[in-house]
């Protein structure tokens, strides 16, 4: 895919190829703490080249669409979770699960779903990384006294959505990860918060008749049990990558690195040929 320099008005422009925000890029040997969201953890775990010539070396990625009908079920679930919320009564689905949950209520959790304004957060002592990350909806356990940590998810697969093949897909690994990350964060913040996270998996139906200007889920309850034991040593891990002045290795499986290689070669093999 081919993706040109935009404004925030959509208007083309001038492609540099590095940030210029300051705050967004960080100086091996600062002191000063470091923002680092889940989403850049996540790109740190999948290739730390990557990741260190983005946070370190400031170069600006290639920018990607959104999503924008999963950004759609997204705020339509949050609003109907929120009716639930309010009354502190239980979403029927909770019910048809057996599961003694009720919406989590919190002033500040406007804030934590929202990760342009610093979503949950916590500073780690060891590193001085803050560790941040917008969730999509927390839920509360009224058997356990505990936070479930939820994430929304939209999809349109003919597959049957089972928890056991919904969990093993290998394009499903990293939404684990984050679930892990996030319920890490929460319990650095404070709270008590289960193991047991939960995906609700909206999934569109493909096999009507017609359209009609109408779109169709069934929704699914998907219960992972989050292992948080590696976190806080990937985060050392992490640190350690941006504290370095020497690049650290890529990720052989990474298409972003392998292009940036292939294309370096083209570059000389066209040079020599000029040349010649």
């Amino acid at each position: 895919m081919i993706s040109l320099k935009r404004n925030g008005k959509g208007e083309i422009q001038l492609a540099k190829g590095k940030r210029v925000r300051q705050s967004s890029m960080y100086k091996p040997g600062q002191s000063s703490p470091f923002k680092i969201s889940r989403s850049k953890f996540s790109d740190f775990i999948d290739c730390p080249r990557c990741f260190y010539l983005d946070r370190v070396k400031g170069l600006d990625s290639p920018s990607v669409p959104g999503w924008s009908l999963n950004v759609a079920v997204d705020e339509l679930l949050k609003k109907e979770f929120d009716i639930y919320r309010d009354e502190q009564k239980p979403h029927p689905i909770f019910i048809d699960n057996n599961l003694k949950f009720v919406p989590f209520k919190h002033p500040d959790l406007d804030k934590w779903r929202d990760s342009r304004t610093g979503g949950i957060s916590y500073e780690d002592e060891n590193t001085n990384l803050i560790i941040q990350g917008g969730v999509d909806d927390i839920w509360f356990d009224n058997d356990t006294n505990q936070l479930v940590v939820a994430d929304y998810k939209a999809q349109s697969s003919s597959a049957a959505l089972e928890k056991n093949t919904y969990l093993s897909s290998p394009y499903h690994q990293s939404y684990k990860t984050q679930m892990e990350i996030y319920v890490h964060i929460l319990k650095k913040m404070g709270f008590e918060v289960s193991s047991k996270t939960y995906f609700v998996v909206c999934n569109a139906r493909k096999n009507l008749e017609r359209f009609d200007s109408n779109m169709q889920f069934d929704v699914k309850l998907i219960e992972y049990e989050a292992d948080t034991s590696w976190v806080e040593e990937k985060i050392i891990e992490m640190k350690k990558v941006l504290d370095s002045e020497i690049f650290p290795n890529p990720n052989p499986c990474c298409m972003n690195c392998a292009y940036v290689n292939l294309s370096k070669n083209f570059y000389k093999e066209t040079l020599i040929k000029s040349n010649d």
